[in-house]
């Protein structure tokens, strides 16, 4: 019987890049060079989907990016990004920065998760891995999140956290819940299809087509419940965000509903697409008003629609301001976006990704001890109120449940805010309730408060002073 023979491959092979050019990924924070903001240096060896990555881990942490200068080309990428703390403020936080340098330096095709930077502060989201993950989706009306809550409370579910996004009449939904009497997962499969068709039956009930909020119906196919496995026992905040981003875009809600009334976000929202014949780029320019966690949206969407970001600049002014951003992407298979039906594509899912986290209405946060059926008997009461939530974020921290929900009312009038406020302590007894405002002004994006739109030129001559200068990574 002949021997097989197999080649020798030296096992210091896989690390001779890493010896010759140095580490993979390079992250240096530098806290001289300005004045009002923290500058985070990226130099790493490219992959697709790496600018999404960093962009994550900067945005799970709370950080808001004020300005971004961004290139990948030759197999290499270096990002530049100016960061503040949620406060505005320069980051400070010895701890913070050196988790800023392990985390985004940090191979990604590790396991571990952002949240285990310790500081409630800057990451307030815990880990799931004690419960089970779903996901909904499906035509959105008013009333709707108030019954899913009270099919999961009749299941006898408790929930644990929940997300939901209601963008242009559609629904998306991902919710942590666990046995109400054992508090653990449920993974009997018999039960678990049993909540999926009793949550699918919630979402399929008739809706009625003349209602205000011009909600119609989706075809069964795009409404759905099932068990959401993507997130593991590791899903951080923005891995949520990032799925509701993906199931809206499933159904089509960049699509607007013959009968759905027009915003404000799209008045204030404006995207271009221009072509660069000389290097095959196209050119996508976005000016919208200034928010957390713009940048994360907006990389989320290009790279989701499988869109490769060779270079970009982004720069913005405070929460409040303008933001431009632009791009310079070509499709995972080479080409550029040619035709005016992609454009068109391209542009309606971008301003249907800055919309979906924009809500104008009333911000209601409410914190009280957690018991099952609690969010059910909130979601009542608002529904009773006819208050329509348009956003919601459900988690909880040790024994107390923190609910935020914009609400608005399902007939178009100012929400009584008086009226519902007895209403909440009559029916539920003790409860810290807080109430913000969230309706945004209608002011145009090129005003004169804009700031200065970088072109690329720019940005390479601003790439070649940072580089001129150097960075000082602190230790």
């Amino acid at each position: 019987m002949k021997k097989v023979c197999w080649p020798y491959f030296d096992p210091e092979f896989d690390t001779l890049p890493e010896r010759i050019y140095g580490p993979t990924c390079r992250v240096c924070i530098d806290n001289e060079s300005t004045e009002d903001s923290t500058v985070v240096k990226v130099d790493s060896v490219n992959k697709q989907g790496l600018l999404l990555e960093v962009v994550q881990a900067l945005t799970d942490l709370d950080l808001q990016i004020c300005k971004g200068y961004i290139s990948s080309d030759a197999g290499w990428f270096m990002d530049v990004f100016h960061v503040r703390d949620k406060h505005g403020n320069k980051l400070r936080d010895q701890k913070l920065i050196n988790y800023i340098q392990q985390d985004v330096g940090r191979s990604k095709g590790s396991t571990q998760s952002v949240n285990t930077y310790n500081s409630n502060e800057v990451f307030p989201y815990v880990s799931q891995n004690e419960h089970t993950a779903i996901e909904m989706t499906g035509a959105d009306r008013p009333g709707l999140f108030s019954e899913i809550s009270a099919a999961l409370a009749d299941l006898h579910c408790n929930i644990i956290e929940a997300h939901a996004w209601s963008h242009n009449a559609r629904l998306a939904c991902v919710a942590y819940i666990s046995d109400q009497s054992t508090d653990s997962p449920i993974d009997d499969p018999g039960r678990l299809a049993s909540i999926e068709d009793h949550l699918t039956t919630v979402l399929r009930a008739t809706t009625n087509p003349n209602s205000p909020l011009g909600v119609g119906r989706l075809a069964n196919d795009q409404q759905e419940v099932k068990t959401a496995e993507f997130l593991g026992g590791e899903g951080t905040m923005t891995t949520v965000e990032r799925r509701l981003h993906q199931l809206l875009l499933s159904l089509r809600d960049f699509e607007r509903p013959s009968k759905f009334e027009d915003d404000v976000g799209r008045k204030t929202t404006v995207v271009r697409i221009e072509s660069c014949e000389q290097k095959g780029y196209s050119i996508v320019s976005i000016e919208c008003e200034d928010r957390p966690r713009l940048m994360f949206d907006t990389v989320c969407t290009l790279t989701d629609m499988q869109y490769v970001i060779f270079h970009a600049s982004v720069t913005s002014q405070s929460h409040g301001g303008s933001s431009f951003q632009e791009y310079f992407i070509r499709h995972v298979d080479g080409h550029a976006v040619n035709t005016e039906s992609e454009k068109e594509r391209v542009v309606k899912c971008l301003e249907a990704a800055i919309e979906r986290r924009v809500c104008e209405g009333v911000r209601l946060e409410l914190c009280a001890e957690n018991r099952v059926g609690l969010l059910s008997d909130i979601t009542r009461v608002l529904r009773e109120n006819g208050l329509a939530v348009v956003r919601a974020d459900v988690e909880t921290h040790g024994h107390n449940a923190v609910n935020a929900f914009y609400v608005r009312d399902v007939s178009g009038n100012q929400v009584d805010v008086g009226y519902f406020v007895e209403s909440v302590k009559r029916e539920m007894g003790p409860i810290d309730l807080h109430i913000k405002n969230e309706i945004r002004s209608s002011s145009s994006p090129s005003s004169s408060n804009s700031p200065a739109r970088l072109s690329f030129g720019d940005m390479l001559r601003s790439r070649i002073e940072r580089l001129s200068h150097g960075f000082h990574p602190i230790k």
